[in-house]
């Protein structure tokens, strides 16, 4: 990954609260895991950006090394990483990931 890309996801993540990377849009996601996580997100009422990985495989092969994870969709909050589809529901079943999305927004 180039200085210039782990640059450009950086200021992205600082710049919005909640991040999704993944393949298509919220209004027209491209994959059921992608799906998902919109979906969830979606039911919670909060705001939170995506970044369409297939536009640009360069952000496609280096959002997996920025977060040393290999899939998409990926989930920041706050700019953590959070992880995918499965951690995400995961989390929002448990009651957990309303609480992480709060804390965010409140800071």
């Amino acid at each position: 990954m180039t200085p210039e890309l782990q640059e450009q996801i950086g200021a992205l993540l600082k710049q919005h609260k909640i991040v999704v990377f993944m393949k298509g849009s919220k209004l027209m996601p491209q994959c059921g895991f992608s799906n998902n996580v919109v979906q969830i997100l979606n039911s919670m009422g909060v705001p939170y950006e995506t970044v369409d990985i297939l536009e640009n495989h360069e952000v496609r092969q280096g959002i997996k090394e920025y977060s040393n994870w290999p899939t998409i969709p990926q989930v920041y909050i706050n700019g953590e990483f959070v992880g995918g589809s499965d951690i995400l529901i995961e989390l929002y079943q448990k009651g957990e990931l309303q609480q992480m999305v709060e804390v965010a927004l409140a800071s």
